[in-house]
C-alpha cells in the first residue's frame, strides 16, 4: 500500500491497514535513522480484512490522541514507545515519533467478555484458545477474569488464526510469553477499572508489543503501536450491557453490521472489494469514535 503523504525530512518505510510509518532523515547523511519511527494513524478504516473505499474523517486523530490518553494511564503498568509528538504539520495530531522496536509476533488479545470469535471458539470446544470456561456462559457474558487469547499476525488480507499458549511459548520463548500474558492481562483489567467509571465496559482488546534490548540489560517489553481504542477494542455501553443479548458498540462494529446488512449488497464471501459507505454511516460512525474518546478521556475533542 502506498504512503499517503511525502513528508520532507522523512522516509517511508511501510504502509499497513490503517497506518503509515516514515523514518527520520539524519540531518547530515540524509540516511533513515534506524532507531526512530513517525507513526501515522490514517483515517482509513479496515474492515473483514478489508481496507474500505471511504475514510472516516478524524478517526487517526481520535485513535491518536486516545492511545496517548492510555499510555499516561498504563505508565506504571508498562513502558510505551512514545519519544515526542512534535512531529510536521502536515499530520499534527494523528502521529508520534516512536521507538523502533523488534515487535514480537504475536496478537495479543486479552478478553474480559466473551464475544465474537471467542464465543465461537467457546461454542465448539467449551473452552478459547484451549483456556476451558465455565459451562452456560452466552454472547456477552462477562468472564471470571481476564484471559489471554493470542492469535497469528497474518499478512493484510488474510485472517489471523488462534494460537495455544504453548504456541505462543514455541514462538517467543517462555520467558517473553509469561510476560506478554501478564501484560496483556492487566492491561484490560486497569483498561476496565477506569473505564467502568465512565459507563463504558471494554469486552476484549488486542495490544502490540515490542522488544527493547540494551547492552548489560535484560529485553525489556513495551507497549506500541495504539493501545485501548476502538479500533484496537470492543467498547460496550454499560447501562445497556446485557448478556444474551446484542450489545450496543463504541467501536467499527456499526460499519460492520451495515457492510452485512441488505442494505450494502456486499457478500462478504464472495473476495469482492465492499462498497463505499452511505454519509449516513460515515458520520455515525465517526460519531462513535469521538463519543468514545469523549466519555473516556473527559475532554473535548477538537
Amino acid at each position: 500500500m502506498a504512503p499517503t503523504l511525502e513528508l520532507p525530512g522523512y522516509a517511508h518505510v511501510y504502509s499497513g491497514k490503517v497506518r503509515d510509518l516514515y523514518a527520520p532523515l539524519d540531518p547530515a547523511t540524509g540516511e533513515a535513522r534506524t532507531d526512530q519511527l513517525l507513526l501515522v494513524a490514517s483515517d482509513r478504516l479496515s474492515a473483514y480484512d478489508h481496507v474500505l473505499e471511504t475514510p472516516i474523517p478524524d478517526k487517526g486523530a481520535v485513535l491518536t490522541q486516545l492511545s496517548l490518553w492510555w499510555f499516561e494511564q498504563l505508565a506504571d503498568v508498562v513502558p510505551d514507545h512514545v519519544l515526542s509528538t512534535d512531529v510536521p504539520a502536515a499530520v499534527a495530531g494523528r502521529a508520534v515519533l516512536c521507538e523502533r522496536l523488534e515487535m514480537l509476533p504475536v496478537e495479543c488479545i486479552g478478553r474480559a467478555y466473551l464475544t465474537g470469535g471467542g464465543l465461537e471458539d467457546y461454542r465448539a470446544t467449551g473452552a478459547v484458545c484451549g483456556i476451558p470456561l465455565p459451562e452456560g456462559l452466552v454472547d456477552g457474558s462477562a468472564l471470571p477474569e481476564p484471559v489471554f487469547t493470542p492469535t497469528t499476525k497474518a499478512p493484510m488480507g488474510e485472517h489471523d488464526l488462534p494460537m495455544t499458549y504453548a504456541e505462543v511459548e514455541a514462538e517467543i520463548g517462555r520467558g517473553l510469553a509469561a510476560r506478554v500474558g501478564d501484560l496483556t492481562r492487566r492491561i484490560l483489567a486497569r483498561g476496565n477499572a477506569i473505564a467502568a467509571d465512565r459507563g463504558i465496559l471494554i469486552a476484549d482488546t488486542k495490544v502490540e508489543f515490542g522488544v527493547r534490548r540494551r547492552e548489560g540489560a535484560e529485553p525489556e517489553l513495551v507497549l506500541a503501536d495504539e493501545v485501548l481504542t476502538p479500533d484496537s477494542s470492543r467498547f460496550w455501553p454499560a447501562a445497556t450491557w446485557q448478556p444474551g443479548a446484542r450489545q450496543e458498540s463504541y467501536d467499527k462494529q456499526y460499519v460492520r453490521d451495515w457492510l452485512t446488512s441488505p442494505a450494502s449488497g456486499w457478500d462478504k464471501d464472495s473476495g469482492d472489494a465492499p462498497p463505499p459507505l452511505p454519509q449516513d454511516v460515515v458520520e455515525r460512525t465517526r460519531a462513535k469514535y469521538v463519543e468514545a474518546y469523549e466519555a473516556l478521556t473527559g475532554r473535548r475533542f477538537g
